[in-house]
């Protein structure tokens, strides 16, 4: 019933082109407008697609005539694509050809904060593709450090904290080549701190949380002569990120950070002041979150991180170090 709504709609939207009381401008923002609304929080693929077509159809009614609103619609566009669930580079390659051609236009037409989200969204689509080998994260680091520029933390603490979460994870993702991966792992947990500085609990919840839990993340893998002390605050990155993420409202976000407190856990002493006593308090612990990490991937379908968690437990009979489970 809903598809069908919103195909009617769109056949609406299409049809008012031919309306004699509306500019050409008017038809074309009408459409991106539409197309807009229909990209916010979709519940199917349908009415990403129909934005699609909404998009095309304002590109083809702006023509060479109105170079900015066409800049817009691509921009649209992309990220259309870019949210799109599909196998393989081709959907991203595609968004990633619409923002750099809406980039140069945008720049020099649009608003400073237009051109600063193309930007974060083709550093977004570019470093999706970095594991295909069809872009690089210094290229990535490049555009992200180019919106902020005008994504400061003071007015845009949000868009600050997602770039600097993004800068920090390309920094983490790079293959070092003078083999100083210390440097690069400190480089990231100095810009978690500094995005968390500009966002709090309060106002920013989800974002608090996502740069809360990759903190605890970089603390954890750290090279350090005091690794005891990064752990402990790898863990208190971790209970702040579970003051938002819950098994009720966010279950495999909070699945994701449980098993990554669980990392820590497996590897700090019960007693600081007494390390060689060992820690089975705190492995009992881990294995209750490794438990219950498991099950909800399990539940949610999420089979492979269901598989590392459960490899995880049994090598905890071992007191062997546990693979990383990150999101």
């Amino acid at each position: 019933m809903t598809n069908s709504l919103t195909d009617a709609a769109v056949k609406v939207a299409i049809e008012a082109l031919d309306s004699e009381n509306a500019t050409p401008i008017e038809k074309i923002e009408m459409l991106l407008e539409m197309a807009t609304r229909l990209q916010h929080k979709p519940s199917s693929g349908h009415p990403l697609n129909q934005a699609i077509l909404l998009y095309d159809h304002a590109m083809e009614q702006c023509g060479n005539a109105y170079p900015l609103l066409k800049a817009r619609a691509l921009a649209g566009k992309a990220t259309v694509l870019r949210s799109l669930p599909e196998e393989g580079p081709n959907r991203l390659l595609e968004a990633k050809e619409l923002y750099e051609a809406a980039l140069p236009v945008l720049t020099q037409h649009g608003s400073p904060e237009e051109r600063a989200e193309t930007q974060m969204n083709l550093g977004l689509v570019m470093q999706s593709l970095v594991p295909y080998h069809r872009a690089q994260l210094a290229d990535c680091i490049h555009l992200y450090q180019q919106a902020l520029d005008v994504f400061t933390g003071k007015r845009y603490p949000q868009e600050y904290a997602i770039l600097q979460n993004n800068i920090a994870i390309a920094y983490l993702s790079m293959t070092s080549r003078t083999g100083r991966d210390d440097l690069k792992q400190a480089i990231a947990v100095q810009t978690f701190e500094e995005a968390l500085q500009s966002i709090t609990l309060i106002d920013h919840p989800s974002e608090y949380a996502m740069l809360q839990n990759n903190l605890g993340n970089a603390l954890q893998y750290l090279p350090s002569t005091h690794p005891v002390d990064n752990n402990l605050r790898a863990l208190a990155a971790y209970d702040e990120a579970l003051k938002v993420r819950t098994a009720q409202d966010t279950p495999l976000a909070y699945a994701h950070t449980l098993a990554n407190r669980a990392n820590v856990l497996v590897n700090l002493p019960d007693d600081l002041e007494n390390p060689e006593e060992g820690n089975p308090q705190h492995l009992t612990q881990a294995d209750a979150h490794y438990q219950e990490a498991e099950g909800i991937f399990m539940t949610y379908g999420q089979l492979s991180q269901a598989e590392t968690v459960r490899q995880v437990r049994e090598a905890l009979s071992s007191v062997s170090a546990p693979s990383e489970v990150v999101g």
